[in-house]
């Protein structure tokens, strides 16, 4: 795709092939760093090895354009090498720093993001300061050896001069109208600002995407109190469900009570869901989740809901619904007064599809209280209750028994249909000291009370953690938003609130990439300020930042896509790109203006320069957009 995208520019097969030898050098280079730094090769070091593929390019376009472009002047290759890049040197060398230093934050970030970005953002900067020291020795002696002794034209070249011609005398005379009303430039740059606001105020946010794994988990709770026989009997009802109506599954497996994933209380189950590949199914694994969470509302015996692994977690509840608010109060009884209220409110909002919480009053218990004076009375002691209740209802172990080798348990307890109604405790009888029987009813007293199974505390506090699944179309950002709307209207000034999981992750990142992308503009500025000896060319530079920013912020929005942790470091690359354009275009109009000419004849003259600088912009801009997309093809696989 490189080799393309540089021959339909400088149309000269040598030419295009040239510039590919710069491309093993510098990687060979970013893995010797990687291996100086301790680095494995792992997604994110592939993904930098990727994007510097063609970065690295880009130095070598721009010295072997200019140096072209001398031998086509009649120039002595030689000469031609020595020259066109002695010309090109400034802005090599500042086009590459800058570009390193985009991702200087990246490598300082702190938290999980930081680490996970680290090895990127080092990786790449490295391979781009080795293609500016490659561009500067290796490809001026490329270009002043391998050389056509004979200068000839193609047939593809003559064919489309033509239009390239055309090209720039057309963008010739457009630029040349717009400068007479140059102060037009003002108000471009003051709507792409505010379109920056408005459009990003629409861009969905999330940590990343979701990716398809051609597998999910499907998490069912039952009301407290429920036996395993009935959680067992709604977990297979399920996974019948699933294999009758889900033609893409190629495994389900079922677990009723997992104690490897949580309390493993008899009132919960999960099914793991297996997918075929995607090649081999209609329907995504989103469209399928979505279509068990919609279906499941048909089985009201328990509570289901479909988990898809985030693609980039920190640890936590990994497995857990995407959006995780955690409400603190200074007391448990605050936490039982508000906690309702708070769910009402969430299960009103259409953001929301599934909520759920970890704290939750609904064990069902029955008090038992014994009369003392009544059982004393009676020739009835607490402990002849106790041993009573116990032995007819905890299935206490009595002894063994060994039946053809196998070793099996003697177990004491009532039969399940005289011990599953409140009434069947009244029917116990227990004895006396004069071996008399004494119905339990006489000396008790039963109350049915409800209590939380667990209590949970974070920081301290005593805390209850509300999950949710979203609604199709919606993202961690606007769940965590709704959630913090709720809290202002539910709760008072005594509780706090807090994330974890998912969310605590999208937060962290959030705060983290906007703090880079701040400090990317910071460093830049000052580095091309102390490169240019100026303040003004740098800021010249700069201005250009926003209206790449607006671009980017409308083809998230135009393309449906949400503004995560990728596409930031996505947008934190393009300030660099942009940057490095702008240099080239500074320097080169300087180096004019030295020569004597006026700011606009400077200004026209290097914009409009095919050879120069019109044709690098095109070529690596197009190169550039041809191997992300290639990133993209393979990702999308």
């Amino acid at each position: 795709m490189v080799i393309l995208i540089i021959y339909l520019f400088f149309r000269d097969w040598l030419v295009a092939f040239r510039p590919l030898i710069d491309i093993p050098v510098s990687l060979i280079g970013a893995f010797f760093i990687m291996y100086l730094m301790g680095y494995s090769v792992n997604v994110l070091t592939l993904l930098a090895i990727v994007l510097a593929t063609g970065l690295v390019v880009d130095d070598g376009i721009v010295v072997t354009e200019n140096i072209y472009k001398k031998i086509e002047g009649g120039m002595n290759p030689i000469e031609a090498a020595h020259k066109g890049s002695r010309e090109i040197f400034f802005a090599v060398i500042s086009t590459s720093i800058t570009l390193a230093a985009v991702f200087m934050p990246v490598i300082f970030l702190e938290g999980f993001v930081g680490r996970l970005f680290r090895e990127f953002g080092i990786v790449i900067a490295g391979a781009v300061l080795i293609s500016a020291f490659v561009s500067l020795t290796l490809t001026p002696m490329l270009n002043a050896y391998m050389v056509r002794k004979k200068p000839k034209k193609s047939k593809f070249y003559i064919m489309t001069e033509p239009f390239f011609v055309g090209m720039v005398n057309s963008y010739e005379k457009s630029l040349g109208r717009f400068m007479k009303i140059r102060g037009v430039a003002w108000i471009i740059l003051g709507v792409c600002t505010i379109l920056i606001f408005i459009v990003g105020n629409n861009v969905q946010s999330e940590l990343a995407p979701l990716e398809d794994r051609n597998w999910f988990r499907v998490s069912m709770t039952a009301p407290e109190g429920a036996s395993y026989e009935y959680m067992d009997a709604y977990v297979q009802k399920m996974a019948k469900f699933v294999m009758d109506s889900v033609p893409e599954q190629r495994l389900c497996l079922t677990v009723t009570a997992p104690g490897f994933i949580g309390s493993g209380s008899v009132n919960s189950g999960m099914m793991r869901v297996g997918l075929k590949d995607p090649s081999e199914r209609k329907r995504t694994q989103q469209q399928i989740a979505d279509y068990i969470t919609k279906n499941a509302k048909a089985f009201p015996e328990a509570k289901a809901f479909v988990i898809q692994e985030q693609t980039i977690s920190s640890g936590g509840m990994r497995g857990g619904l995407p959006v995780q608010f955690v409400l603190q109060a200074p007391n448990f009884q605050q936490l039982k007064e508000k906690l309702p209220l708070f769910l009402e409110e969430a299960n009103k909002s259409k953001i929301f599809q599934t909520i759920d919480v970890n704290l939750k009053f609904n064990k069902p218990e029955l008090a038992i209280t014994i009369n003392r004076e009544k059982a004393k009375g009676m020739g009835i002691s607490v402990s002849d209750i106790a041993q009573t209740l116990q032995l007819a209802l905890s299935g206490q172990r009595f002894s063994y028994f060994n039946i053809d080798g196998k070793q099996y348990q003697v177990i004491g307890q009532f039969e399940r249909d005289k011990r599953n109604e409140t009434l069947d405790l009244k029917s116990i009888y227990v004895k006396n000291k004069t071996g008399e029987m004494v119905q339990l009813d006489n000396v008790v007293n039963m109350e049915e009370q409800s209590s939380p199974p667990q209590l949970f505390h974070y920081n301290r506090y005593q805390a209850a953690t509300v999950s949710a699944a979203l609604t199709k179309g919606k993202t961690i950002g606007d769940g965590i938003e709704e959630m913090e709307r709720i809290s202002k209207k539910v709760l008072n000034e005594s509780f706090s609130t807090a994330l974890t999981g998912p969310s605590r992750d999208f937060a962290e990142s959030s705060s983290n990439v906007l703090f880079a992308f701040i400090l990317a503009l910071v460093i830049i500025y000052l580095i091309l300020a102390a490169q240019f000896e100026s303040f003004v060319d740098p800021l010249t530079i700069m201005l250009t930042v926003p209206l790449a920013l607006c671009g980017a912020l409308i083809s998230l929005w135009y393309f449906n896509q949400t503004l995560n942790i990728f596409s930031q470091i996505g947008i934190i690359m393009l300030i660099g790109l942009v940057t490095k354009n702008g240099i080239l275009i500074v320097e080169f109009a300087n180096q004019l203006k030295e020569q004597g000419k006026t700011v606009r004849e400077a200004i026209i003259s290097c914009c409009c320069s095919f050879t120069s600088n019109l044709n690098d912009k095109y070529c690596n801009s197009f190169r550039c957009y041809a191997n992300c997309f290639s990133l993209r093809s393979r990702f999308k696989k």
